[in-house]
């Protein structure tokens, strides 16, 4: 079976593109072997893509954790899927299935977009102490749980030792959540960090959580809803979130650079 490895702006993944029909993977375990950074392949997660239509044209989409888990909506997986789907079939535009939600994705020149859907919002979700100082976080459904903490400086926050205690805090249990810090870095623009649930670890970018980060700098007062937003990420290599023109209040767009990094095949 051919695999691709494939980064959405630091955000990496094996791909894997229309496994044959009498594949029976347990592709949980697969995730957790393939993804090992020491005994395998080494990736956030592993993507499972399958074309089931072509007029119009829908890829269904599968994303498990490094842990094993699943994801029930990973915006980087999307857009990396969306880049395969591009460069194998030519296809431009799609609709991309992940969980039964149905995401909409369009392939430029430079960029890669996928939509979110915005779920519940809950200000002061849990509140934490972070450098001496107590710290709200606000909690966004962007198609999978997260919480976002607004903070002066987040390079000077411990992403990982913060993250895992608010990822496993009682008052969110039992999914638990993905953790981001965020600070204003300009006008229209975001600095995050993001310690994602099932990868258990700080990543370098998460599509998701850029969604998510948007959504409570709007509430913030932080940045405006109407016109795209920069976010910054770990990996130097920034997010756009702007809202769906049709649909502004309940989805965003959010895209950015897609890179394949090497491909070969699984022994």
């Amino acid at each position: 079976m051919r695999f691709r490895k494939i980064h959405g702006a630091g955000n990496d993944f094996v791909l894997l593109s229309d496994p044959t029909p009498d594949s029976e993977e347990d592709w949980p375990k697969e995730a957790e072997r393939l993804c090992a950074r020491r005994t395998g392949i080494g990736a956030d997660g592993l993507v499972v893509s399958s074309l089931i239509s072509i007029s119009p044209v829908v890829f269904e989409v599968g994303c498990f954790n490094a842990d094993g888990s699943i994801a029930t909506m990973c915006g980087n997986a999307l857009r990396c899927t969306a880049w395969a789907a591009h460069h194998d079939h030519g296809f431009r535009e799609m609709s991309l299935r992940m969980a039964g939600v149905m995401h909409e994705a369009i392939v430029s020149d430079d960029s890669v977009w996928v939509t979110t859907e915005i779920g519940a919002v809950h200000p002061r979700r849990v509140q934490t102490v972070i450098n001496g100082k107590p710290t709200w976080f606000d909690s966004a459904h962007t198609g999978t749980e997260h919480v976002v903490a607004v903070v002066d400086d987040v390079d000077a926050i411990d992403a990982v030792l913060v993250g895992r205690l608010v990822r496993h805090h009682p008052d969110l249990a039992p999914l638990g959540t993905n953790v981001n810090f965020v600070q204003a870095a300009g006008r229209q623009a975001l600095k995050i960090r993001t310690y994602e649930r099932g990868v258990e670890a700080e990543t370098l970018s998460c599509g998701s959580g850029a969604v998510a980060a948007v959504v409570i700098a709007t509430l913030r007062g932080l940045v405006s809803q109407q016109r795209a937003v920069t976010v910054q990420n770990r990996a130097g290599e920034p997010l756009t979130v702007r809202p769906h023109p049709d649909r502004p209040k309940r989805t965003h767009w959010v895209g950015g650079p897609v890179t394949h990094t090497f491909e070969g095949v699984l022994a």
